[in-house]
């Protein structure tokens, strides 16, 4: 019977993930401003929130990969990019130089309490949560080259909902 609830939990856990809210929380932006998620995302289309960091060899690997697809992506389905970096107080002054280095066009917001990270239940990064409606509709840990045409699948079944 213990099994069984559990099993139960799980199942319902899972479920309700897929549509879960986007959590309110502070975030701030490489200028300083308090901003948050809700206020930053595209409203008339899917948005794209990865975690990332400086430091996280895998996170640059996916950033970089979407990098290089990403005009296309905004050209075929309005998506946007937030790329929310979790560099705590000692790393976060490398956000601005690596961006720079990089070229990233991305929306880059910063969340050096990990409070997003923290109310997402991440565990680990990269994550990358697709955003629709301002509800959680798809999300996946980790990075393996390739992933970045799965994201794009899941955007475009998305944004023709």
């Amino acid at each position: 019977m213990k099994n069984i609830a559990l099993l139960f939990i799980l199942l319902f856990s899972l479920a309700t993930m897929a549509q879960k809210e986007l959590p309110t929380v502070t975030l701030t932006t490489l200028e300083g401003a308090a901003t948050s998620i809700q206020k930053t995302a595209n409203k008339d289309s899917v948005t794209i929130v990865s975690l990332w960091a400086t430091w996280c060899v895998p996170c640059i690997k996916e950033l970089d990969a979407i990098s290089d697809l990403y005009q296309d992506w905004i050209e075929e389905t309005g998506v946007s990019l937030i790329a929310v970096s979790v560099d705590d107080s000692r790393t976060v002054k490398r956000v601005k130089s690596l961006i720079n280095g990089k070229g990233w066009e991305y929306n880059i917001l910063l969340d050096t309490n990990n409070d997003l990270k923290r109310a997402l239940g991440a565990s680990s990064i990269p994550l990358t949560i697709v955003i629709k409606d301002n509800k959680i509709v798809y999300r996946h840990s980790g990075y393996n080259p390739g992933a970045e045409y799965e994201l794009y699948e899941k955007v475009k079944e998305y944004t023709s909902k």
